[in-house]
């Protein structure tokens, strides 16, 4: 069975960092490709970063600098490492994975490429 499990989030105060896990089960990463995206309150869903089956990696603009997106030791497991991070960042977010033909080597923040989804943590940014 597919599935996508994320953990890590919580409460952190502005400047603070927090590291989110993204276990996959059911599949091998090497041909997916795995997504972070947020949602806030009243907002649109937005792609945060992405991670290819052979290692590449987007981060979009907004958190550029502050996150970065990698995988880890542990067995199929994806790693979003936020840094600096301020109120606006409040989310819960997600991590999605997408086969096509290209997940292998490239990858978009872009939701509808990804069909299987996590349930979400939910991070906040507040003093």
């Amino acid at each position: 069975q597919v599935q996508l499990v994320e953990s890590g989030g919580g409460l952190v105060q502005p400047g603070g960092s927090l590291r989110l896990s993204c276990a996959a089960s059911g599949f091998t990463l090497e041909r997916y490709a795995i997504g972070w995206f947020r949602q806030a309150p009243g907002k649109e869903r937005e792609g945060v970063a992405c991670i290819a089956g052979d290692g590449f990696t987007v981060i979009a603009d907004p958190v550029k600098g502050r996150f970065t997106v990698s995988r880890d030791n542990a067995p199929n497991t994806v790693i979003l490492q936020m840094n600096n991070l301020n109120p606006e960042d409040t989310a819960v977010y997600y991590c999605a994975g997408a086969r096509t033909t290209y997940s292998g080597y490239q990858c978009f923040p872009i939701s509808d490429e990804y069909d299987r989804w996590g349930q979400g943590t939910q991070v906040t940014v507040s003093y």
